[in-house]
């Protein structure tokens, strides 16, 4: 992601939007991520939601794992509050929505590069933790059927 500051702005508004349950389970509500994704009415988001719904259950995914509808007090003007139908959304969810967003918006757009280097530097933690400096006796541990002919990459010291 670049660090120009539309992009650190939305990073920021994303992570400020993550709640904590009882059990310390993160969840994003898909009311306010719809405002923070530009989207001028939340009915034109639902679409969206129900894209990245499918997509979760096309990856074999639990969609009610990942999406679980809810009841929300939402304010609605004057101090007053009544509860409306929500989405509570895991991160995954989170990432299934911003990918099958509209790019054209800025927000959309900056949320799929956001995602893309959470998943590169990932996998980088992973490489670093899952390939030890010595490969060659590395992979003699390992069954044949994992054996690949360039198991991980290994950082040169300086």
């Amino acid at each position: 992601m670049t660090n120009s500051p539309v992009a650190r702005q939305h990073h920021a508004t994303f992570e400020g939007l993550r709640q904590l349950d009882d059990a310390g389970n993160e969840f994003w509500l898909a009311r306010p991520l719809a405002k923070v994704l530009d989207y001028s009415e939340y009915r034109h988001f639902l679409p969206v939601i129900e894209l990245a719904r499918e997509a979760c259950a096309k990856s074999n995914q639990s969609v009610t794992d990942h999406f679980e509808d809810v009841l929300a007090m939402v304010d609605i003007g004057s101090g007053a509050r009544r509860e409306l139908p929500d989405i509570r959304l895991s991160r995954y969810a989170c990432y299934l929505i911003v990918q099958n967003g509209d790019p054209s918006k800025t927000v959309i757009a900056n949320g799929q590069t956001y995602f893309a280097m959470q998943t590169r530097r990932q996998e980088l933690a992973d490489d670093a933790a899952f390939c030890p400096e010595n490969p060659t006796r590395y992979l003699a541990t390992l069954p044949s059927y994992l054996v690949t002919p360039t198991p991980c990459r290994i950082r040169q010291r300086a």
